[in-house]
């Protein structure tokens, strides 16, 4: 399977530039701190995605599929921080939640269907 294709990596990838652009705006004080851990949680999404679909069998892909999901919830949380700390402003993080809680729909449901692949073998 090619990761390329699929459509929960490429929306996770626009995602990620996403927020790089929008965490450039953010306080200069926090380039080590919020920034890089939300950049990190960020790209991790994709690249896990990526990361499983080259690895042999659909158990271990369903495993870094789990990973992609973490981070998913982890940058969830940390935009909820940037929002409190008016990093960001209401819209833009009711439009990022809603883009990210679409991503965890996609991502879940490729779980489910790698699931019912090992199932029907």
């Amino acid at each position: 399977m090619n990761h390329k294709n699929l459509d929960v990596w490429q929306k996770s990838m626009d995602f990620v530039v996403e927020i790089y652009c929008i965490t450039q705006e953010f306080p200069k004080e926090e380039k080590f701190g919020l920034v890089d851990q939300l950049r990190r949680a960020c790209v991790s999404i994709p690249s896990n995605i990526a990361e499983g679909s080259g690895r042999s069998g659909e158990k271990e892909f369903i495993r870094f599929l789990h990973i992609s999901l973490g981070s998913l919830v982890e940058v969830d949380t940390q935009l909820i921080i940037a929002k409190r700390l008016k990093y960001i402003d209401i819209d833009e993080s009711d439009r990022l939640l809603n883009d990210l809680n679409n991503i965890k729909r996609m991502l879940i449901g490729l779980i489910n269907q790698q699931k019912r692949r090992i199932n029907e073998k």
